[in-house]
């Protein structure tokens, strides 16, 4: 049975899309630790990041990077915190979640709801900021 993320990745499911390649793809969590919340994830279904081949896990990073700086640039943080959890989803995934203190990369606090609109319109200002 496909992952969530490959349903979103075959377009069974939409997404706020913020970038992607033939590898790769970003896009907005939906359920945010802090608004402005990417998942980065690689195309083809794989359950653990450490089993992904080190060319394209390298290549995953650099990808993870300029989704980052758009990202930091869009949004008032001190940094843009990486976390690579795995256990929800059973398909690799990077966590980029703006930081100013730690508490906001913390996956034990409540997740935010935001509106369609106020996900697109995050969207929008990220994807504005890519060079």
């Amino acid at each position: 049975m496909s992952s969530i993320f490959t349903k979103i990745v075959n377009g069974e499911i939409p997404c706020y899309k913020i970038s992607e390649n033939e590898k790769f793809l970003a896009f907005l969590d939906v359920f945010p630790l802090v608004h402005g919340h990417i998942l980065v994830i690689p195309k083809k279904e794989v359950d653990y990041i450490f089993d992904i081949p080190d060319t394209e896990l390298a290549e995953m990073m650099v990808f993870a990077k300029k989704i980052a700086n758009a990202q930091k640039a869009a949004i008032a943080c001190k940094r843009i915190g990486i976390a690579v959890i795995g256990l929800e989803v059973p398909h690799a995934h990077i966590h980029l979640v703006p930081m100013n203190t730690v508490n906001d990369i913390n996956f034990t606090q409540p997740k935010l709801k935001p509106s369609k609109d106020e996900l697109a319109d995050m969207a929008e200002k990220i994807k504005s900021k890519f060079l």
